[in-house]
């Protein structure tokens, strides 16, 4: 951690500076279309459940100073909880009609306990991070100030590259100060040879700029800007809410738009490079770093967040996979700590037990009325589940596909489905 002389840091009484707990991590799952080992170094795509300090830790042998962005969107420290949506076709109007599942929590005892949380987890990220790398911490009104002393202590002040406003519009409850729509974003570099690539993220002119410099050559300051190159975007950057873009949303709370997560990954990576979130929530980091051809490594502590970004990412190739499908590779983890799901089976839950016929599994329709998605592993070896056939219940509507084809000659064939509910099923049929 960088120290900037003269300059405040923060204190309180429970503050310490110790050594990171030691983390284990345990494969759970690869998902590739062909079977490869989990130290194939093409499995650099990583979803991992668990506490994300100890799986900082964990990461620390391979990926200490190498991760190129690192882009975290944390608890707000609201004192809030928040619910997922996990029904189809409800009106946004009516939210006590809505079918509702377990979110996350955004609790705390107090400030204290807020900033045990957050404190050595920033300095993780500073050392998982390449020279050339840069975090982004994403806050609101709440925490943003503490956590600016935090990282001007851990980077350095001299670091700090923008504290960006992202403004958002939407109704609001306040009637006793001006309604709050804007979030920060602090982005700092590591060092200063920092990646940056501004004409990645260039936007076009406003047409009322445009027509003034084609009306006039004497209109601007002296210099007449290249219009059909377009500009750098200031620091203050309207999106609209996820709640307003009905393609991207998955029901699960905060979710961030991936414009925002877009314009972040192109400024500061190059395609291949490693992009980490370890709030990863409704993977939206992932699933835009994926889309850019970077690699990710996203963590969060919810099985509903992990079970979300399992099934975005089917959907983001598609809805379904199957062998012939190129499909990048991913692996899932859990921290020792935590466990994926205890699993159970189809006739346990009051459905029919899946069987194969004719070289198919067919799942009975009213279990895929409830199923968030489904894979299927040929060749189950016991232990680590290799997913080579899935399918995904698609957000808003269409149907989920209830059939898979398995490959010829297959051998112990293990099925595993997650409901919406987030119940999980795991079977050899």
């Amino acid at each position: 951690m960088i120290a900037s002389p003269g300059m405040p840091k923060l204190d309180w009484p429970s503050k310490t500076k110790q050594p990171l707990p030691e983390g284990q991590l345990i494969t759970d799952l690869i998902y590739s279309p062909v079977l490869q080992s989990s130290a194939d170094p093409k499995l650099e795509n990583r979803l991992i459940l668990g506490d994300n300090l100890p799986v900082m830790s964990a990461l620390m042998g391979e990926h200490e100073g190498k991760i190129d962005l690192i882009y975290v969107d944390p608890p707000f420290f609201t004192n809030k909880g928040y619910a997922t949506r996990v029904g189809r076709g409800e009106d946004s109007r009516k939210p006590e009609e809505w079918q509702l599942a377990e979110g996350y929590a955004d609790e705390w005892d107090d400030l204290e306990s807020y900033l045990d949380m957050l404190y050595p987890r920033l300095g993780a990220m500073h050392r998982l991070l390449a020279p050339t790398g840069s975090l982004f911490l994403h806050l609101d009104w709440h925490a943003n100030s503490y956590a600016r002393i935090l990282l001007d202590e851990i980077f350095g002040y001299d670091n700090l590259r923008n504290e960006i406003i992202w403004t958002y519009h939407g109704p609001s409850p306040i009637r006793s100060a001006f309604n709050r729509k804007h979030d920060m974003i602090l982005f700092y570099s590591k060092t200063d040879q920092y990646r940056f690539d501004v004409d990645a993220v260039r936007v076009p002119y406003a047409s009322n700029t445009v027509d003034t410099f084609n009306s006039s050559r004497k209109a601007g300051f002296g210099k007449v800007p290249d219009l059909e190159r377009g500009k750098v975007p200031e620091d203050w950057w309207y999106f609209p809410v996820v709640a307003r873009l009905h393609q991207e949303r998955t029901g699960y709370p905060t979710q961030k738009p991936e414009r925002l997560l877009e314009r972040i990954i192109l400024a500061t990576t190059n395609p291949g490079d490693l992009v980490a979130d370890f709030f990863s929530g409704a993977g939206t980091t992932g699933s835009v770093a994926a889309r850019l051809g970077r690699r990710f490594i996203l963590s969060d502590n919810q099985p509903r967040a992990l079970h979300t970004t399992r099934a975005r990412l089917i959907l983001d190739q598609g809805g379904a996979k199957d062998e012939s499908g190129d499909n990048f590779p991913l692996l899932v983890q859990h921290e020792e700590g935590s466990s994926i799901a205890p699993y159970t089976t189809a006739a346990r839950l009051g459905y029919p037990d899946p069987e194969l016929r004719d070289g198919s599994i067919t799942l009975d329709q009213e279990l895929a009325d409830q199923v968030l998605y489904w894979e299927i592993d040929p060749e189950f070896g016991g232990e680590v589940f290799h997913s080579r056939l899935s399918a995904a219940r698609p957000w808003r509507k269409g149907a989920l596909k209830s059939e898979l084809r398995l490959p010829d000659h297959p051998g112990q064939v293990c099925l595993r489905i997650v409901l919406v509910n987030g119940e999980t099923i795991q079977q050899v049929i």
